[in-house]
């Protein structure tokens, strides 16, 4: 009762009941940039489940712009995107605010989620090595040794600039230092053999027309082509390569992130906690794996059939507010090298 006195309404089994006496669906409103046929089996499983409508805001670009720009009037209660880079910015924009919860501290492991509580990963994509088929010893392979000259003439990339890879040179530039993350960059463009330049499934794509044997693209491509959801020739390319989890040496694989955040000024505060922390229980995470070929975040959750063929996944513990902050760096050095020329 304090809580109905304090606030003006109560919600109770998805409905909002107000002093005035009138019932009203709860709901929450998230905006994101996540494609909406990849999240919507989410949010209606969410709807289903509590009887909550979930209004769903997609914004292809200019999230964080969008949000800063709207002020206390915004509408926005839940903030999704993909990319430690996006997730730090909207804190960095002061348009995230703190949440404790014990269910998303238990499920989120503390290197995909803020210390303070403004940002928590949802999904994992690993970045991963695509190669011919007919290639072996590749079970340790290494991002240092894309460097290797064994390797020129052989190496497909999309480019350097690409927030993906962005990442994962800042990552190497975060454990090696500028000179030798220069000097691997370097190496690896020498290896190329092509421009670097189109997505990750033109990896996959080379690869099968033996244009290259090795390249670098994110997990759940592989999962998208092999379903046969891009059309049958991605499904040849798909099925054309085989899948290895690389590793820095003497660490883990590189991954990142979808996650979210509780916007500054949300209306429906109460609401996206509870959205958010569903999206990390087992079920939603299952249906993550299931939708989208990604990792789930929470430890023992199911992970697709397709991904878990990869091998065991042992994340590098790089931190990921690291790896952002050091993105300008990174991309310098990929211009200082040409690395997309």
């Amino acid at each position: 009762m304090s809580r109905l006195l304090r606030t003006g309404r109560l919600v109770c089994f998805g409905w909002v009941l107000t002093l005035g006496g009138v019932a009203q669906a709860a709901e929450v409103n998230l905006y994101t940039t996540r494609e909406p046929g990849l999240i919507r089996p989410l949010l209606d499983a969410y709807t289903a489940r509590s009887g909550v409508k979930v209004n769903t805001v997609f914004v292809e670009k200019g999230l964080a712009e969008r949000v800063a720009a709207e002020g206390a009037r915004s509408q926005a209660d839940l903030v999704m995107t993909v990319d430690i880079g996006n997730l730090i910015e909207l804190v960095d924009r002061d348009l995230a605010q703190p949440v404790r919860s014990a269910a998303l501290e238990a499920a989120v492991p503390a290197p995909l989620r803020d210390s303070e509580g403004r940002w928590f990963g949802l999904s994992m994509r690993a970045r991963v090595l695509y190669a011919d088929r007919g290639l072996s010893d590749l079970s340790a392979a290494t991002y240092e040794e894309l460097a290797d000259p064994k390797w020129k003439g052989k190496v497909c990339l999309r480019s350097g600039q690409h927030p993906y890879n962005t990442a994962l040179i800042s990552a190497f530039l975060v454990r090696h230092g500028a000179e030798k993350t220069e000097a691997w960059l370097k190496g690896v463009k020498a290896n190329l053999a092509r421009k670097a330049a189109g997505g990750d499934r033109d990896v996959a794509r080379d690869i099968a027309a033996d244009l290259c044997e090795v390249g670098l693209a994110n997990s759940y491509y592989v999962g998208l082509m092999r379903s046969g959801r891009g059309g049958p020739d991605q499904q040849k390319w798909g099925e054309a390569i085989k899948v290895v989890l690389p590793t820095f040496e003497g660490g883990g694989t590189h991954v990142n992130v979808s996650g979210a955040i509780v916007a500054r000024n949300a209306p429906n505060r109460d609401e996206a906690v509870k959205l958010l922390e569903y999206l990390v229980s087992d079920e939603a995470q299952a249906l993550y794996a299931r939708t989208d070929y990604e990792y789930p975040v929470k430890p023992g959750a199911a992970v697709d059939p397709l991904l878990s063929a990869f091998g065991t996944l042992a994340i590098d513990t790089t931190p990921l507010v690291e790896i952002a902050r050091n993105r300008k760096a990174a991309s310098l050095l990929v211009d200082k090298v040409g690395f997309d020329n």
